[in-house]
């Protein structure tokens, strides 16, 4: 489930009206022995958070750019810094925001919070290829157009 904050998603301290949010529901198999989500889910849910925001905001997610137009968006950084256990007790909200856009790459901040604390924050920054070539390209102007109003610098 992925809404815009306005649409009444549980208020975050560090999430303002516009941005992003994808709900996850974390599930038994996402955790380990300790009963915490495995380190590699988190990177796992941030991303599936900014499929999410492609999706709402260019009407198309990864597999549909890559397969229907040949554009590619793989990623070249991540960085998560984690500061709560993330468990399957409450929904993980992944606030997304576009901090930066390129001429060809695109960050983005996710931050995941449970019941109103804060989980983990990172950055994932995107280039723009032409997928069968790989081959880096300018963001195409279409979807510039349709981004680049988004962009909010980074979050609290």
């Amino acid at each position: 489930m992925s809404k815009p904050i306005e649409a009444g998603v549980e208020a975050q301290p560090d999430v303002d009206a516009g941005d992003f949010v994808h709900s996850i529901r974390v599930g038994w198999a996402d955790c380990d022995p300790a009963r915490i989500a495995y380190t590699g889910r988190i990177p796992y849910f941030a991303l599936e958070a900014i499929d999410a925001w492609w999706q709402a905001h260019v009407g198309e997610d990864w597999f549909t750019m890559n397969v229907d137009r040949d554009l590619g968006t793989p990623f070249v950084h991540m960085s998560i810094d984690f500061s709560s256990p993330v468990t399957p007790r409450h929904r993980l909200d992944c606030v997304v925001r576009l901090i930066r856009l390129g001429e060809s790459s695109i960050r983005f901040s996710v931050r995941g919070h449970q019941a109103g604390t804060l989980c983990f924050k990172g950055e994932f920054v995107e280039v723009f290829v032409a997928a069968a070539a790989h081959r880096k390209i300018a963001a195409p102007a279409e979807i510039r157009a349709k981004i680049a109003p988004l962009v909010r610098g980074q979050a609290g």
